[in-house]
């Protein structure tokens, strides 16, 4: 009864704009002191530091600044002139650049959001020069977005990785495939519609420009080997990558001598209140798993669904299901931090793999940021581009669907997104 009324109270204060970690923190309270009465309340701050302060989680602040540093230090200029030079001459080649730079620039800032305000600032506006509609330039930027966070880095990957007591790095490795084959089907479907509306051609391929581009990307495109190489070779984690990526970041914006000190100053204000209300979440969140823990909330969970089936697969759809549907309301932190503590026991149960289901909860979230009538990335592309949110989400359905095919085939055939960890770290 007590859990009611605080879910029901957590409700009413998210329902009147009160902020979804601070409603988080206020229920919680509420429960310790019914529970275990106001003495359990001393404790509390500790708690909720400790828990903001987990050493995967400062990998968060330090993959934003480095996406904030490459942005302003001209990196993304280069890689889209590069990207260019290679496709470039295909029909609609600017929408496939659109995806592959923001599938590269996700490999250094781990977030969706600032994919899209670093990008979509630069190409949604070149895609409609160059007759491009306003609808479908915003569909590509906000969709290729969201398929990036689950490329290596990637924010919601450590947020699940501490949630779930998983691996952060095999979860990064688990996310390459798939990210990968979610962008060629995103450049097929681009494809599909400049040949149905007679898209540009942008320019004839030329193997001098292609050299040019390369040589001068060259630096940039050392960023995500070097990252990524570190990582999967085991010789740094998580959380040093992200200071290897800062530091990367800086050396190539001073090599390039091309640095917007104002841009960079933006990007990091808005970094940092990204952050900020990550780490309050994750920090009442810790007040909310402690109580749950106590409540043996998830292990009854757990219970009931295997007494109706055991059947992992037709969990896993259950499960995809559920996690979509919030996907509708509530923001890819939030929607981490409130389930998966509660949805673990139940995975354990039915022998589903964390790392696997990770990669899932990923992909599922990731359709959420592209769905009202929350869609966080959806809406700041089409404010970039000045597009009505319900014309721009009819050309994205088509997109939206290739991130449903992705999630469905890591769903049921798992060794796609697990064939690389079960290579490098043994099956």
């Amino acid at each position: 009864m007590i859990l009611a009324l605080m879910f029901f109270a957590m409700l009413a204060m998210i329902l009147i704009n009160v902020p979804i970690g601070i409603a988080l923190a206020i229920a919680a309270l509420l429960g310790q002191t019914a529970f275990h009465g106001v003495d359990s309340l001393l404790s509390l701050g500790i708690e909720m530091y400790r828990g903001a302060t987990g050493f995967a989680l400062i990998s968060i602040p330090m993959f934003v600044l480095a996406g904030a540093i490459m942005n302003a230090g001209g990196i993304s200029r280069r890689l889209i002139a590069f990207v260019s030079a290679i496709i470039g001459f295909v029909r609609g080649g600017l929408a496939m650049v659109n995806i592959g730079v923001s599938l590269f620039f996700a490999e250094i800032s781990g977030s969706a959001v600032a994919d899209v305000a670093a990008l979509g600032s630069v190409m949604i506006p070149e895609m409609k020069k160059r007759g491009y509609s306003a609808p479908f330039a915003a569909a590509v930027t906000s969709s290729s977005a969201s398929l990036a966070i689950i490329i290596p880095p990637s924010i919601p990957m450590i947020l699940y990785a501490v949630s779930a007591n998983a691996s952060v790095e095999q979860l990064f490795v688990a996310g390459l495939i798939p990210g990968l084959l979610g962008g060629l089907g995103l450049m097929g479907v681009a494809y599909i519609f400049a040949r149905r509306y007679d898209f540009p051609v942008e320019k004839a391929f030329n193997l001098h420009d292609l050299r040019v581009t390369f040589v001068d990307a060259l630096p940039a495109l050392m960023l995500p080997v070097i990252i990524l190489g570190g990582i999967f070779s085991g010789l740094v984690t998580a959380t040093e990558a992200a200071g290897l990526a800062v530091l990367a970041s800086v050396v190539v914006g001073l090599w390039y001598r091309d640095f917007d000190l104002k841009h960079l100053r933006e990007s990091m204000l808005d970094g940092g209140l990204q952050t900020a209300v990550v780490m309050i979440l994750v920090a009442a969140s810790v007040l909310m798993g402690d109580l749950l823990t106590v409540s043996q909330v998830p292990q009854n969970l757990a219970q009931g669904l295997v007494a109706l089936t055991d059947n992992k697969y037709l969990i896993l759809l259950i499960l995809n299901v559920f996690f979509l549907v919030i996907g509708f309301f509530l923001h890819s932190a939030a929607a981490i931090i409130l389930v998966v503590p509660i949805i673990v026991p139940l995975i354990e149960t039915v022998g589903i793999n964390p790392v696997h289901f990770g990669l899932i909860v990923t992909l599922n979230l990731a359709i959420g940021q592209q769905t009202p009538p929350v869609a966080s990335v959806l809406i700041t592309s089409c404010s970039i581009a000045r597009a009505d949110i319900w014309e721009t989400t009819k050309v994205n359905i088509h997109f939206i669907g290739v991130l449903l095919a992705v999630l469905l085939i890591c769903t049921y055939v798992p060794a796609v997104p697990m064939f690389l960890v079960d290579l490098i770290y043994g099956g």
